[in-house]
């Protein structure tokens, strides 16, 4: 489907933290720099797909644009022959907006639109977008708990509700100037298990229901009014990390628990619900866990390979460390290169050795068994 089977996340979250400090990580990480420089690190380690983000705060402030950013990322991604997967809302928002006013989601597809129109003149495609990034992650942090902007609480089932409609609206934007563009719905799938007998029922519910909430909302599954279609949601991407497993209300299941459900059936199960293509979207582990869990995220996809269960790729995100949302003194080294700052400011990118190796070895994994089958079908043909 894409360029390439692996892909690569930039962390590209804007907006106000638990502390109402102003983040932008494209910003605090230099990416917006060194782009040039980011992408041909990418096309050396044979990584030929990318998401990125699109700043809605930054290119959209009050009705005028500067479509410079856009512009920036078009270019490099151009110059590398590099697919793009267009985010266009990763938590943060201008100025003034009300996310839950009905009448946010059309400032919202003025600038869909807007950013569409300055693709569709300065790149040749494939158009790939995510109107909004993890509606149900963000719904909980903004408008249940109050980590990011909107800083509200309880009010998590409304955000996710209005986060839906603009995800849709947006999307009906963007095809207004790009009629094949191709939607991509990105969301964490998790899996609790119940602390206790009494919590079975609530845990069966979070994961037969609620984590599928904003899918099923997009797609018209739930919630018709707002026009969702499997067209809107598109290709899937499921966002996993290696704390997205927890005993409901408590702690995080270890990676060696017994209760955990493998990757294979959690990925086979979105398969089964939903008819559009599904990738992993965002995956990712920390520190000297990196390598381990390259090799044991491509251990779970080519169990379903095999089966020919069709998963599309792995995003490793993000691809470069990263400061804490809340915390941004503290730096993550979550990706293949981390940062180290110079003398003169600049962060330098080094590549974290192990996980260049693991990535090597799963790129080579895959691309056999994707030969075979391809031998294969064409032998049966």
């Amino acid at each position: 489907m894409f360029k390439s089977f692996f892909l690569a996340g930039f962390e590209c979250a804007t907006g106000y933290n638990r502390h109402r400090e102003w983040i932008d990580q494209i910003e605090a990480t230099q990416h917006d720099k060194y782009l040039a420089e980011d992408y041909e690190r990418l096309r050396q380690a044979g990584i030929h797909a990318v998401r990125e983000g699109i700043r809605w705060p930054l290119v959209e402030r009050g009705g005028s644009y500067n479509l410079a950013p856009v512009k920036e990322v078009v270019r490099h991604a151009r110059a590398q022959k590099m697919d793009i997967i267009f985010d266009l809302f990763h938590y943060g928002y201008p100025d003034g907006v009300d996310l839950f006013d009905e009448s946010t989601s059309e400032r919202f597809s003025d600038y869909c639109a807007t950013v569409a129109r300055t693709i569709l003149r300065n790149f040749g495609g494939p158009y790939y977008f995510t109107p909004v990034n993890e509606p149900s992650f963000f719904a909980w942090a903004g408008g249940e708990v109050g980590l990011f902007a909107p800083h509200e609480t309880g009010r998590g089932p409304e955000l996710k509700y209005a986060l839906a409609r603009m995800a849709i609206q947006g999307a009906e934007a963007i095809w207004s100037v790009i009629l094949d563009a191709e939607m991509v719905t990105v969301d964490p799938i998790c899996h609790v298990v119940p602390a206790s007998d009494a919590d079975e029922e609530a845990a069966q519910h979070f994961n037969e229901y609620a984590v599928f909430e904003s899918f099923d909302m997009i797609s018209g599954r739930i919630a018709p009014e707002l026009g969702g279609s499997d067209r809107h949601l598109g290709t899937i991407g499921i966002n996993y990390y290696w704390n997205n497993q927890w005993v409901l209300n408590g702690e995080t299941l270890a990676e060696d628990d017994p209760r955990r459900v493998p990757l294979r059936d959690i990925l086979r199960s979105v398969c089964e619900r939903y008819s559009g293509n599904v990738f992993i979207g965002e995956t990712a582990h920390d520190g000297d866990h990196r390598a381990d869990w390259i090799s044991s995220i491509t251990t779970e996809v080519m169990a379903l390979l095999e089966d020919d269960v069709p998963i599309h790729g792995i995003c490793l995100y993000p691809i470069i460390g990263m400061p804490e949302w809340h915390a941004r003194q503290d730096w993550t080294n979550m990706g293949l290169w981390d940062l180290h700052p110079t003398a003169d400011g600049t962060l330098e990118r080094h590549l974290h050795l192990p996980s260049f190796d693991a990535l090597a070895l799963a790129q080579s994994q895959i691309g056999s068994l994707l030969m075979t089958h391809r031998r294969a079908d064409a032998t049966v043909q």
